[in-house]
């Protein structure tokens, strides 16, 4: 059996091995996936994970309460950091994103339980053995986009958030022929 991924690089492989399809719950892990799958739109996630670090530190750990109260100023000054993806509209979207993070924390009482239950609160168990065979959007992923857009997210399209549920474990999209995809069926 081998990973799903091929031979990437390994950060892509050690991605894969301990994040990729495990089921998030914790509110921080949450906003940050959020705002890197932003990110991501239009580029590949190697990408981002090798900025990984940089956006923690331009984005306060990823807590959405200091995000949020980020200024117009420091928002410019983190576009000429090479660090990150130098993007005005995915950049000034996290502090938007975070406004609407804390919103729906407030209304829901976490964003956890607002995300999963999209998805009645239950992993969806796929069976790909090609990833020809994987979607790129859902009904789910249709719905979760069409509610953050409403509340006034961006960077959230159908397809980001598919890409959103397969990294949080809300859909299990590994090949049934890696080894991790019995073990997150286990969970």
């Amino acid at each position: 059996m081998e990973r799903c991924f091929g031979s990437k690089s390994k950060i892509y492989a050690d991605y894969h091995d301990n994040e990729w399809g495990v089921p998030l719950h914790d509110d921080r892990d949450h906003f940050e996936l959020l705002i890197l799958e932003g990110a991501h739109a239009g580029l590949s996630w190697e990408i981002v994970l090798n900025k990984r670090e940089n956006y923690r530190n331009a984005f306060y750990n990823f807590d959405p309460k200091l995000v949020a109260e980020m200024t117009d100023e420091q928002l410019e000054d983190l576009l000429q950091n090479t660090g990150l993806i130098r993007n005005r509209l995915k950049i000034y979207s996290a502090r938007k994103n975070a406004i609407v993070f804390l919103q729906i924390q407030k209304e829901f009482s976490s964003f956890d339980k607002y995300i999963w239950e999209f998805m009645n609160f239950k992993m969806v168990k796929n069976q790909w053995e090609s990833f020809d065979d994987v979607p790129v959007t859902s009904i789910e992923s249709d719905n979760l986009s069409k509610d953050l857009k409403k509340r006034g997210m961006s960077f959230v399209g159908s397809k980001i958030m598919y890409a959103y549920m397969q990294s949080a474990g809300m859909v299990n999209d590994h090949m049934i022929t890696c080894p991790k995809w019995v073990v997150i069926n286990e969970k």
